[in-house]
């Protein structure tokens, strides 16, 4: 069967700026170019709602223990926060580029979607959905977010295929996944489980069990602790102020890190890792980049592996210490109270009688330094 290919120009207007995409295409990658030009349209919108917009709808709650909401073109937020009062906003905008849409517009274009909001036995639902399967029909669709405010003790099962997810001021459960917004989370304890296909996640002042994880975007955790787990796959990570036991891996970014306390495992395979003012365990590779690591206290164990580049590895003068530290070359300021062997290429044996292994493996120069 022959596939018909034609010379296509999709324009998207945002906000007086143009988006083109010119190529020759067959139609089913038309159509997924066309998917991801309706996402991109759903998240602008979706962050449009949140510059002084007035909601659409207001709905008092009460009694709530448990927030289901989903939406297929608009942003989520759960607020525990105190002094608020416990209430559901809806927010509807326009996805053609024109958010702005009036009332009786958006009642003519509401026929074709399904919009619920109710409390049964504790339980919010809060549901917008296109009765119309496909999205060929972007020019006449909406972006329908939620914000809900509730009480502290609230979990939560959240889903949006368009646009950002926020959280913050709650304790219990916390389940909420995208498609094409990011992630933030303030002041939230409990069980974090977050998921975005193309965007950013924030997390910050938060613990207990968290498990956010990204597919195209970058990441920054400031003040948690706990388990504590991070990944993303085209993104750089920012560490910060973060106690527990952490693992926060990337594909494709570099890695920055800042006093971190109790064990993080850590590695990228395309950029550099800087960590500082570190009190704890450390595994941490890199395939593609330089590493430079700052002991304040060297936890139970250091593992370090770097194919791409050089190391700078600064230890504690006074903490005893076993050393394996191996490169092409390595340079160090030991003095005293070492027993063991310093060569062109190795360091080997106890400082201080002895301690936590030290164990570091690079294909490139080494710089060790007591500080």
């Amino acid at each position: 069967m022959r596939e018909y290919h034609q010379f296509i120009f999709i324009s998207v207007q945002l906000n007086g700026i143009s988006i083109g995409l010119v190529n020759t295409l067959n139609v089913h990658i038309m159509k997924n170019y066309l998917l991801l030009l309706f996402v991109a349209c759903q998240s602008y919108t979706a962050l449009a709602q949140d510059n002084g917009q007035e909601p659409y709808m207001t709905k008092p709650i009460s009694g709530i223990k448990e927030v289901f909401v989903k939406t297929s073109g608009g942003s989520i937020s759960v607020s525990g926060a105190s002094g608020q009062t416990s209430r559901v906003e809806v927010y509807i905008s326009g996805n053609n580029g024109n958010g702005q849409l009036s009332k009786e517009e958006i009642k003519k274009r509401l026929e074709n979607y399904d919009l619920d909001v109710s409390v049964t036995g504790g339980e919010l639902h809060a549901t917008a959905k296109n009765k119309t399967s496909g999205f060929f029909n972007w020019k006449n669709s909406l972006s329908i977010s939620f914000k809900v405010f509730v009480s502290k003790q609230v979990a939560t099962s959240l889903n949006t295929s368009g646009g950002s997810i926020h959280l913050d001021n709650l304790n219990g459960k916390q389940e909420f996944n995208t498609s094409g917004g990011s992630l933030h989370v303030d002041q939230v304890t409990g069980v974090i489980r977050g998921r975005t296909s193309g965007g950013s996640i924030n997390v910050s002042n938060s613990g207990q069990d968290i498990d956010m994880q990204t597919s195209g975007g970058s990441i920054s955790a400031t003040n948690c602790q706990g388990t504590i787990k991070l990944g993303t796959s085209g993104g750089s990570l920012r560490l910060e102020g973060l106690k527990g036991n952490i693992n926060a891996t990337t594909s494709g970014g570099s890695i920055h890190g800042n006093g971190i306390g109790g064990e993080l495992i850590t590695g990228t395979s395309g950029g550099s890792i800087n960590l500082s003012k570190l009190s704890c365990a450390l595994e941490a590779s890199t395939s593609g980049g330089s590493f430079h690591v700052q002991f304040d206290n060297v936890g139970k164990y250091v593992k370090i592996n770097a194919n791409g580049g050089g190391a700078d590895l600064d230890l504690p003068a006074k903490q005893g210490i076993d050393l394996d530290i191996r490169g092409d070359r390595v340079n160090t300021n030991i003095a005293e109270n070492f027993n063991g062997t310093k060569e062109k290429e190795k360091v080997q044996g106890k400082l201080n009688g002895g301690g936590p292994l030290v164990e570091v493996r690079v294909n490139g120069r080494i710089s060790l330094n007591l500080n």
